[in-house]
This record gives structure tokens, C-alpha cells and sequence, in this order.
């Protein structure tokens, strides 16, 4: 064995010094040849006649090239890189390759600096902005939406993908209390107002590093009901750039089913969409038995607005150490609300039949998906579209009203932001559920600024135009 061993190497020492080549290196060799030949014949096929020394074949260099033009558009297509050729051979015989990638006319265009949109922003009435379209094949344009709620400062960036769909690009989301004493005082707090505007501060900053095609800017009940709202949107104009849009309760409810008509299946016929903010809670009854368009909103039967919300709520009964008779009192409370909605009955037997749900889009009812999933940090993929079904509620909610303060703090789908407020939101919850006591409910993580891109894309004709481009480069 170690004499064979020995002839070998010595075999192929011997090769080497007669200018051989290793084994190893002459797979790689034969590899390059036939690169070499291939873009030699490439070069020779695209070779124009020059001073008349060369004479084309007819039929066969004008199919050739238009073949090649077809490969690199299935090359663009799928992403590759194109490089260009001089169509001349290289001295080494094969086909001299271009450094960089080809402009062509269906090239993407490098990413440009990002423009700052602030100024842009900032001077549309209600906070909508406008920045030119990119160029077809270039970075498509942005849409913004910002929701300044009572207990919430939220913010969406996002770029229309497929019909009635849109990528998420940035966001931003802080619990500023804004609504902080204001069931007592009946105005914004000093402090509430100074969160609220430090947390639009880095909104404006976000808003100003993309070029944003149309935006709106909203604040919901905190707003509407306090007596220096004005005052304070005044202040958020100077500090931020930032003009807001105080929004009636309608528009919201109907916000807040925009932003959630994908959840809502096809064989549905019935649906009682709920968001349970901060200082006001949206309802809306909603009856697609019918012949279904393509807004969900457009389906709207009946709607209200109560006016509580988890913080004015909490603030009334007290949200750190609540009994079961403190719960109970927060139930009837909401339950008398309701008891004073004339549309609550116009689903009729729809809000009995199997094809009915409640579908609820706030806080309150990620939270309860949450701890229901036993998730040990919360997970949006995991709870948006979830279903539970009356007992996962019921154990759920019976689970929470057991717990002491220090309890929900430790959860982590509660935390110290949201401890004092959870039962609020699972007061309202049963008193809606008493009212509508479905069988099943979708859990929605989405609202408002969803149902604002989604209004933007289709009004703009974000959709049909991108279609539009994707036929043209088709």
C-alpha cells in the first residue's frame, strides 16, 4: 500500500514539473474551455459586419440576437443580474464581460436618497400628504396612517402589493395615555398632552424619511370630547409639523371595518365587528347574507358609539384592584349603554344562526389571545385571525378577574402599560357578548390605520395602477 502511494505521488510530481496539471484542476480547466467556447460563439453570432469584411447569414444573426434579448428579459424577470457584451472576442478568445450591469430600459433603477415629505405632510388639510410617483419598475410609492387615540399613539407605513393587499414598510406604536383624567376634568392633562406629543414627534420623523404619496393623520375620543382638544392639535401642529384630523364616531366604526374585511370568510353571514378603545367603544352590526361587495363597509346594518373605553372606564370603578362585584358593576354599566342602542336587533336571526360571529379589534382581545395561547411574549402572526370559541372566553376572562394586580403585570401579554386596564376591556367585552352571545369570535390585531391604507390605496387606484404596470412590463 505505501509503495503504491508512493508511485502515485511521485507519478504526479513528475506531471507537474512536465507543465501538467493536477487532477483536481482539470475538471475546472474543461469547465473554463467551455465557458470560453460558449461566449466565443455567442460573440461570433452577434458580430456585425464591419466595412463590409464580414457578411451576415440571412435570417440566422437578427433570430440570434432576438433570442438573447429574450434571455435577459426572463433574467430581469426573475431577478438575475444582465451583463453586457461587447459582442467582440477578447484576446484570451472568449467574450469580454462588462464590470458593471447593463442600463437598459427595463432596469430597476438604483434606490434613490430617501426625499424628506414632512413639509409635504404638514400643509394638506387633515394631514394628507402627496409626493410624486416613482418610476414604473422603482420603489413603489407610500401610504400613511397615523390614529391618535386615548390611550394609544399608532402609526403605519405601507406600499400596495396584490388587489387589497399592502406590505407594512415602518410603524410605530406607544401608549400615551392621552385621555388620562379626563372623565374627571373634562380636559387634556399637562402631562398626557406632553407624552402624546413626544410619541408624534418620532411619528413626523418617520413620516419625513420616506416619500409618502397620501397620508391621514387622525384623533378619535380624547379629542372629540375634551374641552382644549383644539388647543392641543394646535400644539401638535407646532411641535411636529403635524396636522391632525379630529374624526367623527361613524367614520371610525366604519375605519375599523375597512381594516378588517379580509378576516371576515366567504360563507359568513352575520357579523358584529367591536373595537374597544381608550375613551369610546365602536359597534357595528354587519349583514353580508346578501350578495357581497367588495368593501366590507358597505355592509353596515347598524352601528353606535358608546362612550367608554377602557380608560374612562377604569377611571370610574378603579382598574388595580378589581373584585368580582366591581367587575359585575362594569358590566351592567356598559350593558345599560347598549340596552339604549334602537339597531341592536337588525341582524335579526342572522345574529342566531351558525354562519355569525363577533369579530373584535382592540387591545382587549389580542390580550385575551395571548394569554390564551400562553405565548411568553406577544406574537401579532400568532393572534391576528385567531378563533375562540365561548368556553376559551368565558375561562379566559374568569382566569383574569382572579388574578391581582401584580398578577396581570407579570404576564407577558399584559405588562405594567395595559395591568389596570385589561378588565375594563373584558367588562365591555361581556357586555357586548351578552347582547350577541355568539358561539364564536375572531380576534382581530388591526383597525383603524389598516382601514385608512386600505381606503387610500383603493381611492388613489393604487391597485389598478400597479396592475396596470405589471401587464405593460408583462
Amino acid at each position: 500500500m505505501h509503495k503504491e502511494a508512493r508511485r502515485r505521488k511521485d507519478g504526479l510530481l513528475k506531471n507537474l514539473e512536465d507543465g501538467g496539471t493536477p487532477p483536481d484542476a482539470e475538471a475546472s480547466q474543461g469547465v473554463r474551455a467551455k465557458k470560453r467556447r460558449r461566449h466565443r460563439k455567442a460573440a461570433n453570432r452577434q458580430a456585425a459586419p464591419v466595412n463590409g469584411t464580414g457578411a451576415a447569414v440571412p435570417g440566422k444573426q437578427d433570430g440570434a440576437s432576438q433570442d438573447q434579448r429574450s434571455k435577459k428579459r426572463r433574467k430581469r424577470r426573475r431577478g438575475r443580474k444582465v451583463y453586457a457584451r461587447d459582442g467582440a472576442p477578447a484576446p484570451n478568445g472568449g467574450a469580454a464581460r462588462a464590470e458593471a450591469v447593463a442600463p437598459t430600459a427595463h432596469a430597476a433603477p438604483a434606490a434613490p436618497d430617501l426625499v424628506r415629505a414632512s413639509k409635504t405632510v404638514e400643509k394638506m388639510p387633515g394631514g394628507a400628504g402627496m409626493a410624486p410617483w416613482r418610476r414604473p419598475g422603482g420603489n413603489a410609492p407610500a401610504y400613511a396612517a397615523l390614529d391618535l387615540g386615548t390611550n394609544n399613539c399608532r402609526l403605519l407605513v405601507a406600499v400596495p402589493t396584490r388587489p387589497g393587499q399592502f406590505r407594512v414598510v415602518d410603524a410605530f406604536s406607544r401608549i400615551v395615555r392621552l385621555g388620562e383624567g379626563l372623565t374627571g376634568s373634562g380636559r387634556l392633562g399637562e402631562l398626557a398632552m406632553h407624552r402624546a406629543v413626544e410619541a408624534l414627534k418620532n411619528c413626523a420623523e418617520k413620516l419625513a424619511s420616506r416619500d409618502i404619496r397620501k397620508a391621514r393623520l387622525i384623533a378619535t375620543e380624547a379629542c372629540r370630547s375634551a374641552e382644549n382638544g383644539a388647543e392641543f392639535l394646535a400644539r401638535v401642529t407646532e411641535n411636529t409639523g403635524l396636522v391632525l384630523e379630529v374624526i367623527d364616531r361613524e367614520t371610525e366604526a366604519r375605519l375599523a371595518v375597512s381594516g378588517c374585511g379580509s378576516l371576515v370568510e366567504g360563507d359568513t353571514e352575520g357579523v358584529v365587528l367591536f373595537d374597544i378603545g381608550g375613551g369610546s367603544s365602536e359597534i357595528a352590526l354587519i349583514d353580508i347574507s346578501a350578495r357581497r361587495t367588495g368593501r366590507l363597509a358597505d355592509h353596515i346594518v347598524s352601528w353606535t358609539s358608546l362612550p367608554v373605553g377602557v380608560v374612562s372606564l377604569s377611571e370610574r370603578f378603579g382598574g388595580r384592584h378589581v373584585t368580582p362585584e366591581i367587575f359585575a358593576a362594569m358590566v351592567e354599566d356598559v350593558a345599560g349603554m347598549l340596552d339604549a342602542f334602537e339597531g341592536r336587533e337588525k341582524l335579526g336571526e342572522i345574529a342566531r344562526s351558525e354562519r355569525f360571529h363577533l369579530l373584535g379589534t382592540s387591545g382587549t382581545v389580542t390580550t385575551l389571545a395571548g394569554i390564551f395561547l400562553e405565548l411568553p411574549r406577544y406574537d401579532r402572526r400568532r393572534v391576528d385571525g385567531l378563533w375562540m370559541d365561548a368556553g376559551d372566553v368565558d375561562r379566559m376572562v374568569s382566569n383574569l378577574v382572579g388574578w391581582e394586580f401584580d398578577q396581570r403585570v407579570a404576564n407577558p401579554c399584559i405588562g405594567p402599560d395595559r395591568a389596570d386596564l385589561v378588565l375594563a376591556g373584558c367588562a365591555i367585552l361581556e357586555a357586548i357578548r351578552k347582547v350577541w352571545p355568539s358561539q364564536r369570535l375572531r380576534v382581530a390585531d388591526r383597525g383603524l390605520r389598516e382601514g385608512i391604507l386600505a381606503e387610500l390605496m383603493a381611492e388613489d387606484g393604487a391597485w389598478r395602477r400597479g396592475r396596470e404596470n405589471r401587464q405593460q412590463r408583462a
